[in-house]
């Protein structure tokens, strides 16, 4: 993963304005949002932290920097200040970039794209999506700003740095590889398409075999259940749409229970783990490894394939946001922390109005994560006859960002918006990064643009004629 090198027309020193504005802009959301929000996640986490104790259910990698953080201050202050930076440093060096090259209007676009109440609202939660989008935003602008071949030094360095965020977003969040292993594909220069997808492919496998090794050995984490929780959601999901007949690893009579009780929902998977209505009839397969939960899992998938396919789609359809009610909830970033006897406090009146407006704001189609997808899918196919090298970074956030909505198709059992901050955010950088008159293939674009109208006209009734849904957790699981 090498950077771009700088050519004839860029214009080294025209990016100052853009870099002091970020830093500012970043100094501003840290003071605005201090000490920073704290999730149910994050109370959990630094409970870890302060007790030394850590499990894999949430990622010890991030708690562990808590407790190192927790040294010097106490509080999520630390954290919030680190994602705030690694946020606003690489917008503030991709915006450097645009201005470098000529294109100011994208440089201030870049930083604009920063400011969108959602993304920013959501960067104040100290939680474990904003540490891996703070941490790739800035491996990107590392990459994308290093000089090349006039400083070689200086780009190693910086590419080093960046291979250490990118790091640091893989082990922060489980599914980021599906993010994080195609962006740096595609960021390589100069390979053919058949050595970018076997590149991913080995650091998705990489990732996934040495992961484990690096959670339990290298951080001390004790083994939790969290593996077990995608098999066991898909496996219910199969056995209350076949019914009690079906022998799929529920019994008879554990199927039976787990329609009455209304214990499978699309949103998420939770309602299967509770202690007061469902656990007592999954603990049984909770018990067992995900070793033998994933065979089970493919056995009843391939003998019940519409069953299956039923399942994920509902839940594709709950976490992309298309057929759903208005209020949908956890599209927001909630606008205070939980409750906690840890020391945990919240920002001050400018932060949760903030929040407030990114709530209002999440209800737009800007807030569905299937209009951002239809756009990145749209993007990439009417600029891929382009040979205009200006398209490397804007093509590398398109697949990173459809790759990562592509995994969920298999591998998601909570509808949080949270979860699809970096396919919207990378989305709209590559949307104010293209270069001009690198959309050529028309045809895909007009294709594209009509898929985007039905999306939205199904959506906007969808939510004009489903009822209100439960605004709470508790609603929610029923």
């Amino acid at each position: 993963m090498a950077a771009p090198s700088i050519s004839d027309r860029d214009r080294p020193g025209a990016t100052g304005p853009v870099l002091i504005l970020a830093a500012g802009l970043g100094l501003v959301a840290i003071l605005v949002f201090w000490p920073g929000f704290a999730s149910y996640d994050s109370v959990l986490q630094y409970g870890q932290a302060l007790s030394g104790r850590y499990d894999d259910w949430h990622p010890p990698v991030m708690a562990r920097l808590w407790s190192l953080t927790h040294g010097v201050m106490a509080g999520a202050g630390p954290l919030l200040a680190l994602q705030m930076a690694g946020y606003w440093l690489g917008l503030g060096l991709i915006a450097g970039r645009m201005r470098q090259v000529g294109r100011p209007r994208a440089a201030w676009a870049v930083l604009a794209v920063g400011i969108w109440p959602p993304f920013l609202g959501w960067q104040a939660m100290v939680l474990k999506d904003a540490q891996m989008l703070g941490a790739m935003l800035a491996g990107v602008g590392l990459v994308v700003a290093a000089p090349g071949r006039p400083a070689p030094g200086r780009t190693r360095a910086m590419v080093a740095g960046a291979a250490l965020l990118l790091a640091y977003a893989l082990l922060v969040r489980a599914n980021a590889v599906f993010a994080v292993a195609p962006l740096v594909a595609m960021l390589a220069p100069g390979w053919r398409t058949r050595a970018r997808v076997t590149l991913a492919l080995g650091l998705i496998v990489a990732t996934l075999a040495l992961s484990p090794l690096v959670n339990h050995r290298l951080l001390g984490a004790s083994e939790s259940r969290v593996t077990r929780t995608q098999p066991l959601f898909d496996l219910a999901g199969i056995a209350v749409r076949v019914g009690p007949q079906a022998a799929i690893g529920f019994t008879p009579a554990e199927t039976r229970g787990l329609i009455a009780k209304g214990c499978v929902r699309p949103f998420f998977w939770d309602p299967l783990g509770d202690d007061s209505r469902c656990a007592a009839i999954t603990e049984r397969l909770f018990a067992l490894p995900s070793g033998r939960l994933y065979p089970m899992l493919a056995a009843a998938a391939l003998r019940h394939p519409l069953a299956y396919l039923s399942q994920r789609l509902a839940h594709l359809n709950s976490t992309w946001r298309w057929w759903v009610p208005a209020g949908w909830i956890n599209a927001a970033p909630p606008p205070g922390g939980e409750p906690n006897d840890l020391g945990l406090a919240q920002p001050g009146r400018a932060g949760i109005a903030w929040e407030v407006l990114a709530g209002r704001v999440s209800e737009w189609p800007t807030g569905w994560p299937i209009v951002w997808i239809v756009v990145a899918a749209t993007l990439l196919a009417a600029t891929r006859r382009s040979r205009d090298p200006g398209l490397r970074l804007p093509r590398a956030l398109l697949v990173s960002a459809l790759t990562l909505e592509a995994s969920f198709a298999a591998f998601s059992i909570a509808s949080d918006l949270r979860y699809h901050l970096w396919p919207m955010i990378a989305t709209a950088l590559a949307i104010v990064t293209l270069p001009p008159g690198s959309l050529v293939d028309r045809r895909a674009l007009r294709a594209g643009t009509a898929v985007l109208a039905l999306v939205l006209l199904v959506g906007f009734a969808a939510r004009a004629s489903l009822p209100a849904p439960p605004t709470t957790y508790v609603g929610m699981m029923g």
